[in-house]
């Protein structure tokens, strides 16, 4: 069965994180990890220690079918580079398991600056997810990442062909309708004490009640 790893900070998880997960899981009929980074290196620093999001991401997914976290980010130093990611999982898991790493639209925009980028087409498939009212657009790729484009273009699969080799292709996933929602907006609304209980599970709210986490 093909395995999906969505990586990310999730300072904090919330419902939007979940419904990508979901949609990766029954659109692509996969098992799927989230993947907390432990040192992002394209974002700030975190606000919450790794240890912490990766406690309140299992909390989010439990009780929920086919949904995992995968903590090897964690017990890595250095900054969590997805493709060092991808070799480890790679190692563990052998050559022909069918793997694919999952990024949103706007990372894929950002992929030529990520480390050793044409690599993980060596280790993984790459799937990209939109929203419905969004359509990837080959006009800004062209303009912001042509090279990124040129390698996407020669790699097109249709969701239901991932499983059917290890890695090097690359698809569009649509998600369902969502509310937009954000991690920055979830801590301000923390912080503000605004209300923002509905954003998360109510496991996840509790536990970040209790610790006073964003505030």
């Amino acid at each position: 069965m093909l395995r999906v790893y969505y990586g990310g900070s999730f300072d904090p998880v919330h419902n939007g994180h979940l419904a990508v997960a979901r949609a990766a899981r029954d659109g692509l009929q996969a098992e799927v990890w989230l993947v907390p980074a432990a040192d992002p290196p394209h974002k700030a620093k975190t606000h919450a220690p790794a240890a912490v999001r990766a406690e309140l991401l299992a909390l989010a997914v439990a009780g929920e079918p086919s949904l995992h976290v995968e903590r090897c980010e964690l017990q890595r130093s250095g900054p969590s580079y997805t493709v060092d990611t991808l070799t480890a999982l790679r190692a563990d898991l052998g050559a022909q398991a069918p793997l694919a790493w999952l990024v949103g639209s706007d990372a894929l925009l950002q992929l030529h600056t990520w480390h050793r980028w044409q690599s993980l087409f060596a280790l993984a498939h790459v799937v990209v997810v939109q929203r419905p009212d969004a359509t990837l657009d080959a006009a800004r790729l062209r303009q912001q990442a042509p090279a990124v484009l040129a390698e996407i273009s020669q790699r097109w699969l249709p969701p239901d062909a991932l499983q059917d080799s290890p890695a090097g292709g690359f698809c569009l996933l649509t998600l369902p309708t969502l509310r937009p929602e954000s991690s920055t907006e979830l801590r301000r609304r923390i912080a503000a004490g605004e209300p923002w209980r509905d954003w998360v599970p109510e496991a996840v709210a509790d536990r970040i009640e209790a610790l006073k986490l964003y505030r």
